[in-house]
């Protein structure tokens, strides 16, 4: 195992980022597949060797089963700051460390204790972390390998992709509890699936398996569950490590037209990968 690659030191994202052993500190580059239980909420690993380019960021909060709390919020968000504005992040992998649980939604023993004005704010901070991850430059992989309930599976819709175990357990199950979706789930499962399945869904509240979700496109792939639990993590991976060659600046571009209808914009990267087409010659993307 390589070393693993850490942020500039600074005193607040060393406290949100901290990795505890078997990993070292965020400075070095490494290339573990596995997590661990204790530590901080949201850890953060850059991968190594051929993964160079691939981050991971693990939510580690299993005795609330990844519930969106504030420490687990504020943390992942003080985590998409520091990574938004690192280059070399070409691929972003959202996992858990938690074994059959990928966030299991919004932490309701922590909103019983607040008052009607703080779960209106709190509500707003989760839409604002949801678009942030959506908005995140780089394309960005949620890996299902257990439950993503409520929030948890607004979690993954906010992502590009998804990869789900065939035992995993989704749904906006808000509807069950008297709620209704709140952190963009009612706006991006429509635009996934259309209007009327997705008010369908909202409406009952139904849960999916992960081959339920992929037969109605939902995630874009479903593997079977493996004895580690973690095969939808792995199949994630592979599909990260198959955006990996192409060009960092047009794959980040190429999401914002997706997004946004934009046309194709020029780059050194286009020219390099035109240029390269026709001497017959691998390209050598800059990332400009």
């Amino acid at each position: 195992m390589g070393p693993i690659r850490t942020f500039p030191a600074r005193a607040p994202m060393l406290r949100a980022l901290l990795l505890l052993h078997p990993w070292r500190p965020l400075g070095v580059r490494g290339c573990t597949s596995h997590g661990t239980s204790g530590g901080r909420e949201i850890q953060v690993r850059a991968l190594a060797g051929p993964d160079q380019g691939i981050t991971e960021i693990l939510m580690n909060r299993p005795r609330a089963r990844n519930a969106l709390g504030n420490v687990f919020v504020s943390e992942l968000q003080e985590a998409l700051a520091r990574l938004r504005e690192d280059q070399q992040v070409r691929v972003l992998l959202f996992r858990s460390s938690v074994k059959g649980v990928f966030c299991a939604g919004a932490d309701l023993k922590e909103r019983e204790q607040m008052s009607a004005a703080e779960v209106g704010a709190f509500v707003q901070r989760l839409r604002g972390l949801m678009s942030e991850i959506a908005a995140f430059p780089a394309p960005t992989i949620a890996a299902m390998d257990g439950f993503a309930l409520g929030g948890g599976l607004e979690l993954a819709l906010a992502c590009d992709l998804r990869v789900a175990a065939s035992t995993a357990v989704m749904g906006l199950i808000e509807t069950t509890r008297g709620l209704l979706p709140g952190a963009g789930g009612t706006q991006r499962l429509p635009r996934c699936l259309g209007v009327a399945l997705a008010k369908e869904l909202i409406f009952t509240g139904r849960r999916l398996t992960g081959v339920e979700a992929h037969a109605l496109g939902l995630v874009n792939h479903a593997v079977d569950q493996n004895e580690e639990g973690n095969a939808a993590y792995h199949q994630a991976r592979a599909l990260a490590q198959e955006i990996l060659p192409q060009a960092p600046i047009a794959v980040r571009l190429g999401k914002v037209a997706i997004d946004r209808g934009m046309e194709n914009i020029p780059t050194q990267d286009r020219l390099e990968g035109m240029a390269a087409f026709r001497e017959k010659r691998p390209p050598k993307f800059i990332g400009k």
